[in-house]
């Protein structure tokens, strides 16, 4: 391949629509473009002129697969924006509603979008009736494992998508603890399965090594999804209320998508499991370190498939967070805080299955919604993806066309990138110049 365009139009296996420019002159790459595309709609600018009251329940809509994570933080931001302070019965529950998130959506990336990449086929569909036992198991565990996510969401949001229960202030009902025996049973029944998925996913032999640097939220006391600082792999630590002072917004004239560096050195940064796993390994439960010490050394780690792994990880997390939390919290009658309106700027940053998310909301004095922003993790991954790419196609255009295809589709959808939510399949044009 002396000179050449390659063009992916779509990338397979994700959700969203992107695509990828490859210019080649002389054996060199000269221009790579990963393209975001179908991603703005508008929906920030919708909600201006709206009562706060039914923001979160709209904004949920942004995502069907993680609607929760934008319903958390749209309410979030506007409980900041009107100095509301949930009880820690509401924490708690919010960290077992997004334990079923994170359970499921994790479980249909790995099992259904990367599986097949660990087997060496095009799909799970693909999986021979005569295929070792090795692949149906794993299939037949996601099964397992999704349906216990989704029921623990379910119990306690009242569903997986566009969860009802979840409000400003509160929950709008109880869940019923009637309930939480059964839950605990299945999520024990699934922890064997997901430790098994935590082993195959650690025996993913691709690598791809480049020195990114990591953002997440961090607690002290103990690994979460919903509250903590923002801080990076130097130990940098940023006010949430401060994040669009941190983070710079860099126009991609090829991409529908802003992508972000950081605003004093202008580096390109991960976000998802992979940052939260080398930032936040010791304080996963201790339960879950316990069962998967052997995998949690190969972190931290710089190996971008290894996504894969901490989002295993992270399911193991989430099992055993979900356990402890069902079988120690007493719930009491209680009603969602509600305060008269009042002006103010609320921000909220959570972990999406994805990476951090940010939402922030302006309000006037009627409790009505000024402005609105939000910023989600694959358009702050976009930059990073892009570099990873060029530094693959630098490396190994001596492999050929499939191979590069097949790669860069890989390189891709480790990262679990979500860009409008409307899933797309791949189709990839090779142009010769």
């Amino acid at each position: 391949m002396h000179s050449g365009e390659i063009t992916i139009d779509s990338i397979t296996k994700i959700e969203g629509t992107a695509g990828l420019s490859v210019t080649i002159k002389d054996d060199k790459v000269i221009d790579l473009k990963f393209m975001i595309k179908d991603y703005r709609r508008f929906y920030t600018s919708t909600v201006k002129g709206k009562p706060i009251v039914a923001v979160p329940s709209f904004l949920s809509r942004i995502c069907g697969t993680c609607s929760i994570a934008h319903l958390l933080c749209a309410i979030e931001a506007i409980e900041r924006s009107q100095d509301i302070k949930i009880t820690e019965q509401t924490r708690l529950l919010r960290r077992l509603a997004y334990d079923g998130l994170m359970i499921r959506d994790h479980a249909l990336h790995l099992y259904f979008f990367v599986l097949p990449d660990l087997l060496g086929i095009d799909s799970i569909l693909d999986i021979p009736d005569d295929h070792d036992d090795f692949g149906h198991q794993l299939l037949h565990d996601s099964f397992d494992i999704k349906k216990a996510g989704s029921e623990l969401s379910t119990t306690i949001a009242g569903a997986i998508i566009h969860a009802p229960m979840p409000t400003i202030g509160g929950f709008m009902s109880l869940p019923d603890v009637a309930k939480f025996p059964e839950l605990i049973k299945q999520l024990e029944g699934i922890r064997g399965q997901v430790i098994r998925g935590v082993k195959a996913f650690a025996g993913m032999k691709d690598v791809l090594i480049r020195n990114s640097d990591y953002l997440a939220l961090r607690n002290d006391k103990y690994f979460d999804f919903l509250d903590g600082e923002i801080i990076n792999s130097s130990g940098k630590k940023i006010k949430e209320t401060e994040f669009h002072n941190f983070l710079d917004s860099v126009v991609i004239p090829y991409s529908q998508a802003h992508g972000y560096v950081f605003s004093d050195d202008k580096q390109d940064y991960l976000v998802g499991s992979l940052a939260r796993i080398n930032l936040n390994k010791d304080s996963l439960n201790k339960r879950t370190t316990e069962s998967i010490e052997e995998y949690l050394a190969l972190f931290p780690s710089d190996n971008v498939y290894h996504n894969n792994l901490a989002q295993a990880i992270e399911i193991l997390q989430c099992v055993d967070d979900a356990i402890e939390i069902l079988s120690t919290i007493e719930l009491v009658p209680e009603q969602p805080i509600r305060v008269p309106p009042r002006p103010g700027v609320g921000v909220g940053v959570i972990e999406a299955p994805r990476g951090t998310l940010y939402h922030m909301v302006e309000v006037d004095n009627q409790g009505i919604v000024i402005d609105y922003d939000v910023i989600v993790p694959t358009a702050q991954n976009q930059i990073n993806i892009e570099n990873d790419l060029k530094k693959y196609f630098e490396e190994n255009l001596d492999k050929g066309e499939d191979v590069l295809k097949l790669e860069a589709e890989k390189i891709i959808r480790t990262y679990d990138p979500c860009m409008s939510c409307a899933t797309n399949f791949l189709k990839i044009e090779w142009i010769r110049l």
